[in-house]
């Protein structure tokens, strides 16, 4: 009787514990199925977190925004020194195969906007890669899957040949009368419908053909050898068909939550690794000083001088003998690290600077070189959420030089296009070196020999797992220096 009652009670445990073990043991909050929608949040979130840190980690210092308190070295980007660094590359490769999974799932659903999205973000991110390295595998890339381990790398003309199809591409099969039926976008919110008219893929569409407008003018002295001018003024000369960004409302910028799992990527970080370890240079303080900018209250914190709360910042590329006392100048200010605004992508207060430069060219933007110019300064005041001050734009120092030559013109549109690029990838430095602006001062520490650097060198794992495509490539390109030019360069 005791064995028949073990039994009986072991039975209810097992019936017990099984009885709706499916119902009990499934998370809620997990998807059951993959869908363009899981995918496309948690990329958007990935790519933007490796650009802002791309940019602090890496342009801020080459680009004289920032400097390390010491450096004992000789070394430093701030010495134009790059190391070879596998980080970037391998993460951007890393998205891409994950844009290219949303690709072809969006596709074979028939969710063309997901397919258009997708396809933004693959050319957003060869842009970078090909701007940053040259010559980079496309054709041939993210083909594991089918057998190639050692894709060849196409020469860049050809990429950008790619990318700007790409654009216009998104720009025909965005829907802007559907929602995305899965969700999952973090920037524009374009998982609805309201209304007849999806304003969140409206905007995607503008992104499109402003990274268009910012690919082109990069390429621009190549204009005998592509239709560039043409394309331009396609985009130009039609704004019901091939919009760009027209407010700040429109720009791209993933606006972090603040909530679970989508906080601001420095949120957590350390003192030393936020401020302590390195300030703002006083070539870039100096400017917003200068111009009482309102930005850098936002951007920077004062430090006490003589008694005095001030905003200062140390040299750049000094001697490997100065080192600059910790908590005695202005960094990052630390409410950067919960701001939703630092996912940024791509701006309106670009796009004005842009067309002020092709205003300034010829170009019929609609508006004169002044006018977007103004425009962009405004723009970049409200995307950080500061407010222009009274008389600003009359400022010496701000006030448009109409006057002077093209030259000048130009020098002052790219340096204040260059406090808009701040956290803005690489942006700042592919533009200097494509117009040699903002003139940067040569600190005494940098050695003779050193140039300041056209390119990044490619990962140093390529020369044993892909040597012979690498060997083309560097041979094609004229070696794999941090002085070799970029096609669009020379």
């Amino acid at each position: 009787m005791n064995r028949l009652m073990i039994l009986a009670s072991i039975c209810l445990i097992i019936t017990g514990c099984t009885k709706n073990f499916e119902e009990i043991n499934t998370d809620p909050n997990r998807p059951k199925t993959i869908t363009p929608g899981v995918m496309l949040g948690q990329l958007q979130y990935r790519m933007v977190n490796t650009t802002i840190n791309a940019a602090k980690n890496f342009t801020h210092q080459l680009m004289q925004v920032d400097a390390p308190r010491s450096s004992p070295g000789g070394g430093g980007l701030h010495r134009y020194v790059i190391n070879t660094d596998a980080g970037i590359w391998n993460s951007m490769y890393g998205y891409l195969t994950d844009v290219e999974d949303i690709y072809y799932m969006a596709d074979s659903l028939k969710e063309y906007n997901y397919k258009g999205i997708a396809l933004l973000y693959k050319t957003w991110a060869y842009s970078i890669l090909t701007d940053l390295y040259g010559d980079v595998p496309y054709s041939q890339a993210t083909q594991a899957t089918k057998g190639v381990f050692q894709p060849g790398f196409d020469k860049q003309k050809d990429v950008y040949i790619q990318l700007l199809k790409n654009l216009d591409t998104v720009n025909s099969i965005l829907n802007t009368g559907a929602a995305l039926r899965y969700g999952g976008d973090l920037v524009y919110n374009a998982n609805t419908l309201s209304g007849s008219t999806n304003q969140g893929i409206v905007k995607w569409k503008k992104f499109a053909n402003s990274l268009k407008l910012r690919l082109l003018l990069r390429i621009s002295k190549r204009d005998g050898e592509l239709n560039i001018s043409q394309q331009i003024n396609e985009i130009l000369s039609n704004p019901e068909s091939r919009p760009v960004f027209g407010s700040t409302a429109d720009d791209a910028i993933l606006k972090y939550p603040g909530s679970f799992p989508y906080f601001n990527p420095f949120y957590n970080a350390r003192q030393l690794d936020w401020r302590e370890g390195s300030y703002f240079s006083e070539f870039f303080m100096n400017k917003l000083n200068e111009d009482e900018d309102p930005r850098r209250a936002i951007w920077s914190f004062q430090v006490m001088v003589n008694g005095v709360p001030t905003y200062t910042g140390i040299q750049s590329g000094y001697p490997t003998t100065v080192e600059y006392q910790v908590g005695k100048n202005s960094s990052y200010n630390d409410a950067l690290k919960t701001s939703p605004q630092l996912g940024v992508m791509m701006t309106y207060a670009e796009v004005e600077f842009i067309k002020a430069e092709l205003a300034l060219k010829g170009f019929s933007t609609g508006k004169t070189a002044q006018e977007h110019y103004e425009n962009g300064v405004r723009a970049s005041m409200t995307q950080w959420g500061a407010t222009l001050p009274a008389g600003f734009l009359s400022k010496p120092g701000v006030s448009y030089n109409e006057s002077g030559s093209a030259e000048e013109q130009l020098e002052q549109i790219m340096l204040q296009k260059y406090y808009a690029y701040f956290f803005v990838d690489y942006q700042s430095w592919f533009e200097k070196n494509r117009t040699g602006y903002p003139v940067l001062p040569r600190g005494a520490g940098i050695p003779v020999e050193n140039q300041f650097p056209s390119r990044a060198m490619y990962p140093s794992y390529l020369q044993s797992l892909n040597a012979g495509e690498l060997k083309k490539a560097t041979e094609s390109m004229g070696g794999d220096l941090q002085e070799t030019k970029l096609w669009w360069q020379k």
